[in-house]
């Protein structure tokens, strides 16, 4: 599809006899903003996982920027341009959200890579707290 720049065709994915993906087609173009939304238990994070190439589909391809990542793992996934976040859900009492971003790691942020050097896939966002300062 022109100007895709993820494609998700029919994906399927299987834990024993739960199907946790049935069939999922999706496509996000370039520049577009996508919401994945729905209850839980309802597949969200397996899509994601499925899409960053933590767990492998039963079925369907993903494709990014127009090439077929189904097989792909995760770490050729990443320098490809796929990364995904994790959410912490509580509260970090002692630092502004500043400082929480400057301490945390790039996206794609590799201190182990095979070479033994460091490498980065992407960059940070920036600050979304514009004038925000860290501490007291």
């Amino acid at each position: 599809m022109d100007g895709a720049l993820l494609e998700v065709k029919q994906l399927t994915k299987r834990f024993g006899g739960f199907v946790a993906l049935d069939r999922i087609s999706v496509e996000i173009r370039r520049g577009e903003r996508f919401g994945l939304i729905g209850p839980n238990g309802s597949g969200k994070t397996t899509l994601i996982n499925c899409i960053s190439g933590a767990l492998v589909g039963d079925g369907g391809r993903i494709l990014f920027r127009g090439d077929d990542v189904t097989r792909w793992p995760a770490h050729r996934r990443t320098r490809s341009g796929i990364a995904r976040s994790f959410q912490i859900p509580k509260p970090f009492r002692s630092m502004t959200s500043a400082g929480i971003q400057k301490r945390q790691p790039a996206i794609g942020h590799r201190p182990n890579s095979p070479d033994g050097r460091t490498a980065r896939t992407s960059r940070r966002m920036p600050n979304a707290t514009a004038g925000a300062q860290d501490g007291p």
